[in-house]
């Protein structure tokens, strides 16, 4: 389970102390989140991802079942297509496959400009840095500029199962364009949470948590 930018692990508690009653769960803080390390090379969703296929071969992991919401849904998609082998399922809440996919009024929303507070409180207590959130926000805001930016031929390459999910009134991603990735991935399953926004997991932690099922268990 991968968390979205500014995010860290402990946002799928509920998640966790469900699915763990019979799946092996793993959750980390991503580069330079919660409690990871960050320096000051440029953030990329190929190097994101680097650093999880190398945490699944750390834990001798060949393929899982990947749930991932935001920026995690979007190193779900990279995986997805560079190294699909990896993967067995793939959920996929809240991303974009370019920039354009991001409402332009995102930053305005109250409910987003909370978390990022939010977020920045839980920084200054976890993080192994906690005088450096502006500087981290800035890093992952960098990359949020120009990435991701997929021809549909990348979209189009994926064999791996797929949910590309939202919530029907996401702050963050439009939409269409969450229609347009569910059309664009062979095979791939439009999954429209109800009544939640771009933070469902926290919103309805039951309803996410039988979505998540749901998929896994089709075959």
């Amino acid at each position: 389970m991968i968390h979205g930018g500014l995010g860290y692990a402990d946002i799928w508690a509920n998640q966790v102390a469900d699915l763990s009653k019979d799946h092996t769960v793993i959750v980390a803080d991503s580069r330079g989140h919660g409690r990871s390390t960050r320096n000051t090379e440029p953030y990329g969703y190929d190097l994101m991802s680097s650093d999880y296929l190398a945490l699944l071969d750390y834990l001798k992991v060949q393929k899982v079942d990947l749930v991932g919401w935001s920026d995690g849904g979007i190193i779900g998609l990279d995986i997805a297509i560079h190294h699909p082998e990896r993967l067995d399922r793939l959920f996929a809440q809240a991303a974009n496959t370019k920039v354009e996919g991001v409402k332009s009024d995102v930053m305005e929303n109250k409910t987003f400009a909370a978390y990022i507070d939010r977020s920045g409180e839980v920084y200054k207590k976890i993080s192994p840095t906690p005088n450096e959130y502006d500087a981290f926000v800035k890093q992952i805001s960098d990359m949020w500029a120009s990435q991701p930016n997929w021809p549909d031929s990348d979209l189009q390459s994926i064999k791996v199962p797929t949910a590309i999910v939202l919530g029907d009134h996401d702050e963050a991603v439009d939409r269409t364009h969450t229609e347009y990735i569910a059309k664009t991935v062979p095979g791939a399953k439009l999954i429209i949470l109800r009544d939640v926004s771009h933070f469902a997991m926290l919103q309805d932690p039951a309803g996410y948590t039988k979505a998540v099922r749901d998929f896994f268990g089709a075959k």
